[in-house]
């Protein structure tokens, strides 16, 4: 009888997992097909080197660059505010926080990722943007600032919560080691344990990135929807992901070379993540071995 019952919860676990490998594989499917039949009526030199995205326009052109570079712009912003940030607070709940302060503040930390993307966009639109205005009077109401500011909002739980479980995984060993050396804490936890935690602390940030990259709704509403090809924060711009979504609202004919886009623009952001979790994979292996 426990036979039977170790053969069936195998069983279950390897169904699942052909599960998940076979929707992956349906999506790239999906993707693939639908992105060929726009290559062949697109060139691919055209749709990675022309500077301009009208699809939906009278005159058409269908360089995914005004889109990538709007995507990459808020990602950037969304990092550059949420690893330093996130960091900081992973290294104090690790080191400095009393275990009963760590144990309330972990939890309310990780629920900044179950608040809906909506609210967030709408937080940006309307509380983050007129803030920012005061500071930056040309500021535009739709613009990549302040969208990436509450993206990284958003990501710091990944960060936070993913370092501190790596920070917290370093051997006491190594932290007594530094101390009996005349360390203080504040050397011992960026000179001994950020590098031993590196690896776990790479992947954190690299997954957050992916989930900056993937985000739809927070650069829907606040980011605008004008593709450009500018590196300016306060202008708008349009991401991949707001593209799809505002294609997908059901003015575009389904079939049409213009509907056929979002596959294009599809699979170009499924490119760009499925190498993020590669390089991801790899640095963690890398940096694992490397302190082992």
């Amino acid at each position: 009888m426990k036979r039977i019952k170790e053969v069936a919860i195998e069983k279950t676990l390897l169904v699942s997992a052909l599960v998940t490998i076979a929707v992956t594989l349906g999506i790239i499917l999906v993707l693939s097909i639908e992105a060929f039949n726009f290559f062949r009526e697109v060139p691919i030199i055209d749709f990675i080197t022309d500077t301009q995205w009208t699809p939906l326009f009278t005159e058409k052109h269908f360089g995914i660059l005004p889109l990538l570079s709007g995507t990459l712009l808020t990602s950037f912003i969304a990092i550059a505010f949420a690893v330093p940030v996130g960091l900081s607070i992973s290294i104090y709940i690790s080191e400095y926080a009393p275990k009963s302060f760590r144990k309330t503040i972990k939890p309310a930390l990780e629920l900044l990722a179950a608040v809906p993307t909506v609210v967030y966009g709408f937080f940006a639109l309307t509380v983050v943007t007129p803030f920012l205005q005061t500071f930056i009077p040309g500021l535009s109401g739709f613009n990549s600032l302040s969208a990436g500011l509450v993206m990284g909002i958003m990501i710091i739980p990944f960060i936070s919560s993913l370092s501190e479980d790596a920070l917290h995984a370093v051997p006491n060993s190594l932290r007594e080691a530094s101390y009996g050396m005349g360390s203080t804490r504040l050397q011992t936890a960026f000179k001994v344990l950020v590098p031993a935690a590196s690896s776990g602390i790479i992947v954190s940030i690299i997954l957050a990135i992916s989930r900056a990259i993937g985000e739809t709704m927070i650069v829907a509403i606040a980011a605008g929807q004008q593709p450009r090809l500018t590196l300016d924060p306060t202008v708008p711009v349009e991401t991949i992901t707001a593209y799809i979504v505002q294609v997908s609202l059901g003015d575009v004919g389904h079939g049409t070379l213009e509907y056929q886009t979002i596959f294009a623009a599809g699979i170009t952001l499924f490119i760009f993540t499925f190498l993020l979790n590669t390089l991801s994979y790899r640095l963690r292996k890398k940096f694992a071995e490397k302190y082992e």
